[in-house]
Order: C-alpha cells, then sequence, then structure tokens
C-alpha cells in the first residue's frame, strides 16, 4: 500500500514538472510576441514609419484603414492590432468583424488571457504570429530605408543638398597618455 501511494506521488510530481515545461515555451513565445510587438510600435514611431507599418498591416490582413483605426483605439499600439488580426486570421472565417471581436473579448474580458492562453483556445501556435509580425516590422523598416534613399536621389537630381549629419565623427581629440600626445578619432569615446 505504501509502496503504490509512493509512486503514484512520484507520477504527480513528475507530471507537474512536465507541465511546467510546458508553460515555459509559451512564456518564451510570449517574450519573443512581446518584443516584436514594441518592435513595430517603435517603426510606427519613426518618421513615415507608420505609413509603412499602415501599408503592412493592410497587405499582410487584407483588411480596410477603419478596421486598423478601431483596433488601434481598443489596443495599445499597432503591435496589439497585428497581434489581434493575425489571431483572427487563423480562425475558420479569417479575418472578418465577429472573428476580430472574439479575439478582443478573450483578451480584454474576464478572465483576460495571455496571448499564449488565446492562442492555444484557437488551436493556433503563436511562433506563428511572432514570425509574422517580425516579417512585417522588417519590411516596413526596409521600405522606410528605401524611401529615404529615394529621396536622397531626388535631391541629388534637383541639385538640393541634404541636411549635414549630426551624428558625423568630430575632430580627433589629443590628450595625454603614457606621457606622450596622442590623438584619438572623433568616432571614438
Amino acid at each position: 500500500m505504501k509502496r503504490s501511494r509512493l509512486i503514484l506521488i512520484v507520477g504527480i510530481i513528475a507530471a507537474l514538472a512536465g507541465a511546467g515545461t510546458a508553460g515555459a515555451e509559451i512564456s518564451k513565445a510570449e517574450k519573443n510576441l512581446e518584443r516584436e510587438s514594441k518592435r513595430l510600435n517603435d517603426t510606427a514611431a519613426k518618421p513615415d514609419g507608420e505609413q509603412a507599418v499602415l501599408k503592412k498591416i493592410r497587405s499582410e490582413f487584407k483588411v480596410e484603414d477603419a478596421l486598423i483605426r478601431s483596433l488601434k483605439e481598443r489596443t495599445s499600439g499597432y503591435g496589439e492590432v497585428s497581434i489581434v488580426l493575425s489571431l483572427a486570421q487563423k480562425m475558420p472565417g479569417g479575418v472578418t468583424e465577429a472573428d476580430v471581436q472574439h479575439v478582443l473579448s478573450l483578451r480584454q474580458g474576464l478572465p483576460t488571457l495571455s496571448w499564449g492562453q488565446i492562442a492555444h483556445q484557437l488551436g493556433a501556435r503563436l511562433e506563428v504570429t511572432v514570425s509574422q509580425i517580425k516579417k512585417m516590422s522588417n519590411d516596413a523598416n526596409r521600405e522606410i530605408k528605401k524611401d529615404h534613399a529615394r529621396a536622397g536621389k531626388a535631391d541629388k537630381k534637383t541639385g538640393q543638398e541634404r541636411a549635414p549629419d549630426v551624428t558625423a565623427p568630430s575632430a580627433p581629440k589629443t590628450f595625454e597618455g603614457e606621457g606622450r600626445p596622442m590623438t584619438r578619432g572623433g568616432g571614438a569615446m
């Protein structure tokens, strides 16, 4: 009797340890999702960034500006807007008003669920959403750089000069080191 009870206790402990490992994977995916969501928000905060991010959201999820604006008012930024749309996209109906509302109600309702719990409940993999948002952020940043490069070429064609780069290194600095004067370039600290 005591031996079977001991085996049962060991089995329960092993099962709980296995459940903790599965939770760690969700936690890692949620951390990655939070990081990529912040990156997308940071990209939108750059000059010309909001337009690039909006363009990526429209093309990725095939949605109109009105839905994006509505979601942005109810969430913390374009990162969360993209998460909601990504999870709704994986539902059987795709990105519909009903699916978007369902995802939002899971996130903002009582009890509030984490993105990992919502993805699990919808039968979606959170890692796919992380990859999707990371790709959107990277594409938006590339588009911003491409637009700036085009603007620079247009300035050269019209003969206009761009404002000097404020971050350009300054002249080398001289200082005393080991008893003799030494110079340090403007890029070094």
